[in-house]
């Protein structure tokens, strides 16, 4: 049976929800704290689960309590664990996420365990690297990690989803390897150059995504929705219209469920609208993996 795999990252999630972000200096009293699971790949590998994808998750975490609470919520999930490694040296990541009444978040990342997947834990992964899976892969752990695996990948026959975030410099080496690639605004002109604001110059950061030898572009707009170029659409998919409570994991749950649609063989524009409408119900509720949604509630 083909899968899904996803490499990452897994934190724990420690949120306060208060009526304004703090500036530099600045205490804001008055808030909600919450600790969820997180961690970009662990919300991509929660989302593709919960979606109804067989899902198979490579990770570093510590040999701590989150490490232990994150494995069991793995399992729980329905995610296969063979591949979660636990060291011993180092802590399991945590991420301080404050987010205000707009549902607009700041994040600062502890990365621990996270920090020290290696390629010799990618190489002893090799086994689920077959043929017609899916990789699905983010930039929260080493990127010299990252850019074997993207590699690895592309030359077992796999197709490669890279959520570029959080925003970090690659190799140009790499592009080619990649089927789609979902930055945001912020993201997509790290990685071009183009400040992108609108459809125009989202087409211009578009193009440079193309030069470098990418497949498929999709740059997601927030609210707007997200920009699409591929060999057979480019334009703007519109995003439904909802009221944001938390936009924590926003962009986790569009690129997992995206990596549904491609698993399930939708073309593309009608795996953007997918991945849109995953995102629009994800951020009407607090958290990351708790807001995932299940494939009932699509």
């Amino acid at each position: 049976m083909k899968k899904i795999i996803v490499v990452g990252s897994s934190n724990t999630d420690m949120v306060i929800k208060a009526e304004k972000l703090a500036t530099p200096g600045e205490t804001v009293i008055g808030g909600k704290f919450l600790m969820n699971a997180g961690g970009k790949g662990a919300n991509q590998a929660v989302a593709t689960a919960r979606l109804g994808c067989p899902t198979v998750f490579v990770c570093k975490i510590g040999d701590d309590i989150f490490g232990r609470q994150a494995r069991q919520q793995f399992v729980q999930e329905g995610i296969n664990t063979d591949f979660v490694v636990v060291d011993t040296e180092n802590p399991s990541g945590v991420a301080l996420i404050n987010v205000d009444a707009r549902g607009e978040n700041c994040i600062t990342v502890a990365p621990g365990a996270n920090a020290h997947l290696s390629i010799e834990d990618i190489e002893n992964a090799s086994s689920i690297f077959e043929r017609d899976n899916i990789l699905l892969i983010q930039l929260e752990t080493p990127i010299k990690t990252v850019e074997y695996t993207i590699q690895k990948a592309y030359k077992s026959g796999l197709k490669v989803i890279l959520n570029p975030a959080p925003a970090a410099q690659l190799s140009s080496s790499v592009f080619p390897f990649i089927h789609t690639i979902t930055p945001n605004e912020t993201e997509a002109e790290l990685l071009t150059g183009v400040k992108v604001t609108d459809f125009e110059s989202a087409q211009k950061a578009g193009q440079v995504f193309a030069a470098l030898g990418v497949q498929n572009i999709i740059i997601t707009l927030g609210a707007k929705g997200a920009y699409l170029k591929s060999a057979d659409f480019e334009g703007v998919i519109e995003a439904p219209q909802v009221e944001a409570i938390d936009t924590t994991a926003a962009g986790d749950c569009f690129s997992g469920a995206l990596a549904v649609a491609i698993y399930e063989e939708k073309i593309l524009s009608e795996a953007v609208k997918f991945a849109c409408k995953a995102a629009s119900i994800a951020v009407t509720r607090m958290g990351a993996q708790a807001s995932m949604p299940s494939r009932a509630e699509m």
